[in-house]
């Protein structure tokens, strides 16, 4: 992952796989903010997969940024990291566009709520707790 200044934006150019590893990466990203910055910029270009836990460190990301009052934009969608998304939202078809649907704050929750639940589905935990 690279990491620039430009203006008032930061740019987080995102490469290779996105997953448990490359998510503690991602975490770090804003440890380069300055206080100037007004956007941060995830540059997905050059991202070829994408799993789970990739997932939920992105949706992390996005939040912890909007927390700092960053204005938060992902761009270069890949097909693969695109349609993984699009599989874990619920919507069906090949190419579906949730590039553009990422940025709504809706979306990004329904994401994320879908992601962990599939993750504690294959931990074994289960989705509801004991009745009581």
């Amino acid at each position: 992952m690279d990491v620039q200044h430009r203006d008032y934006t930061l740019w987080a150019i995102v490469g290779g796989k996105l997953d448990a590893d490359g998510g503690a990466v991602l975490g770090r990203v804003l440890e380069q903010v300055t206080g100037y910055e007004r956007v941060l910029m995830v540059d997905l270009h050059a991202m070829v997969l994408m799993d789970r836990e990739g997932l939920l460190h992105l949706l992390d990301l996005h939040r912890r940024a909007e927390g700092w009052g960053l204005r938060v934009l992902v761009v270069g969608w890949q097909p693969q990291p695109q349609q993984f998304m699009a599989d874990t939202a619920g919507i069906r078809g090949r190419g579906a566009a949730t590039g553009e649907r990422y940025a709504l704050a809706g979306f990004r929750r329904l994401i994320e709520e879908r992601a962990h639940q599939a993750r504690d589905l294959a931990d074994g935990a289960p989705l509801v707790g004991p009745a009581g």
